[in-house]
């Protein structure tokens, strides 16, 4: 058994190779990732999001836009955090922002995101000499920063406003308040365990061992995500309805139960299961006012971002796959034609003075 799983690992390693593999992911991803954005937008109704934009402001939409460039900005430093924490110091930010872009918008927009953004990463980061091992350890610690930054919002927003989450979790106000000092205070034990030392920090053993941030390192981790958050959830508050009023705080607890619900679903984009919470959740509006400014988010956070991130990785092959080669094969050719032609002149010096 041990020879057999021997000589396959080699028979791929010659003939197919991890590199190839990457390739080969990576296009079969943006070609079902078009796909889904087509299925996507044969699925809006036009006429909808039309009817939205005429009863939001274009203050509102540049406002709420303005929010999403924030909160995709602020998650390109979630790869940034992780490959420093690893000590990988010889990746720029701009791949770190390339891949954290890229990997979210597409992995999100087609579901499965774990699969799909990890596949994306790997072959961004194969380029620069990271290992399969490497990118998971990148993707748990990303992951991480998500999840601290929304359960340290969620239990604060839970503990104030118990009642936010009331309609979608069906528990009473004081069992809502309860979980959310739940929340806060496993923040703060987490925070305590880690600032114990090197040795509470470690996960795994030998390849898969990763040592996580130190106590202030995790408190900026944390920041990370709460800013990101922060910019998603105000960039739906900007684009609700005047009247009836909700105050931010609640609309943030409402916005990541959906979000989180979304995540948990795998549907690609959260498609029907982030619009239905947001639905239940927020009865005092009307659902024809709600419905519009769902698709406006949508349009804004998933579908722009989305075909951005395709037309960017797409660009990317064809220049990896294509363009880049066939530069390199010109440059050997010129490289041999100036070989050739200084030692004919050398043969024979009297040729260029004729």
């Amino acid at each position: 058994m041990h020879r057999l799983l021997t000589a396959l690992r080699r028979g791929f390693k010659n003939k197919v190779g991890w590199k190839r593999l990457g390739v080969a992911a990576s296009l079969v991803i943006i070609v079902f990732a078009v796909m889904t954005l087509v299925r996507t937008l044969k699925g809006v109704d036009g006429g909808v999001i039309l009817v939205a934009l005429t009863e939001k402001s274009p203050m509102q939409i540049a406002l709420a836009a303005l929010c999403v460039v924030g909160a995709f900005c602020t998650l390109t430093f979630y790869d940034y955090f992780a490959l420093r924490t690893l000590g990988v110091t010889h990746v720029p930010y701009r791949i770190a922002a390339l891949s954290s872009f890229t990997s979210y918008s597409i992995g999100h927009n087609i579901g499965a995101t774990v699969f799909t953004g990890g596949a994306i990463r790997f072959r961004i980061y194969s380029d620069y000499g990271l290992s399969a091992i490497d990118v998971a350890k990148i993707c748990f610690l990303s992951g991480l920063t998500f999840w601290l930054g929304n359960i340290f919002v969620l239990g604060i927003g839970m503990t104030i406003h118990p009642e936010a989450a009331g309609m979608m979790d069906l528990l009473p106000g004081p069992i809502n308040r309860l979980i959310g000092i739940g929340c806060v205070a496993g923040i703060v034990a987490y925070l305590v365990w880690i600032a114990q030392g090197d040795g509470r920090r470690q996960l795994g053993q030998n390849g898969w061992k990763v040592i996580l941030p130190s106590g202030r390192l995790t408190v900026l981790q944390i920041l990370i995500g709460v800013v990101d958050l922060g910019f998603c959830a105000l960039a739906m508050y900007l684009l609700m309805p005047a009247t009836p009023y909700i105050d931010f705080l609640s609309l943030a607890v409402v916005f990541i139960l959906a979000t989180l619900l979304g995540f948990a679903s795998h549907a690609p984009g959260s498609l029907g299961v982030f619009d239905a919470a947001m639905l239940v959740a927020l009865p005092q509006f009307g659902k024809e006012q709600l419905l519009a400014t769902l698709l406006v988010f949508r349009v804004l956070y998933f579908v722009i971002p989305f075909t951005l991130a395709i037309s960017i990785m797409g660009t990317r092959e064809l220049w990896l796959s294509v363009v880049r080669p066939w530069q390199m094969r010109r440059r050997c050719n010129g490289g041999g034609q100036a070989a050739r032609a200084a030692v004919v002149r050398s043969v024979n010096p009297g040729q260029r003075r004729r």
